[in-house]
């Protein structure tokens, strides 16, 4: 689990950090986007794909947005044909949002695209940097996780 360190001031690494990956993630998304889909449709795209048949409610409630953005949003992959509504086999009053094949085709395309982008950048590091960049990615991961399930009530405000 991810902890405070006491010789390291959050508020001041932020100040660093920040700048640079806002400068990086913007710059990745620039150089390797080949696609309609926007990040927040390929997350959700992504949901789709790890979860299974999902209610709208449900993936609001990951992707942390509205009910009526994530209408919005699927209603938007539905037109493009990425995704589909079929009846709740648990409640027939219910409809879910599925991924078509034409969904997980684009999505395995656009994934091995960013993943051969994000490679590229890689390669720009030395042999050394890569190996220090290697050991980051279980404290990014852990970041992603925790951020992801951290809720504004969870800090007491």
């Amino acid at each position: 689990m991810l902890t405070n360190m006491p010789n390291v001031n959050a508020e001041e690494l932020a100040v660093r950090v920040r700048p640079a990956l806002t400068k990086l993630y913007v710059l990745y998304f620039r150089r390797s986007v080949n696609s309609d889909l926007s990040g927040p449709q390929l997350t959700i795209l992504s949901r789709l794909e790890e979860n299974g048949p999902s209610r709208i409610s449900r993936i609001a409630e990951l992707e942390d947005i509205r009910m009526p953005t994530a209408s919005n949003a699927l209603h938007q992959l539905e037109q493009m044909n990425l995704v589909e509504r079929i009846r709740d086999t648990k409640d027939r009053r219910g409809v879910q949002v599925q991924l078509t094949e034409h969904g997980r085709a684009e999505l395995e395309r656009v994934n091995k695209e960013r993943n051969a982008e994000m490679a590229r950048v890689l390669e720009m590091l030395s042999p050394e940097q890569l190996e220090r960049t290697e050991e980051l990615v279980d404290i990014i991961t852990e970041l992603a996780e925790v951020y992801g399930n951290w809720k504004e009530t969870d800090s007491g405000s």
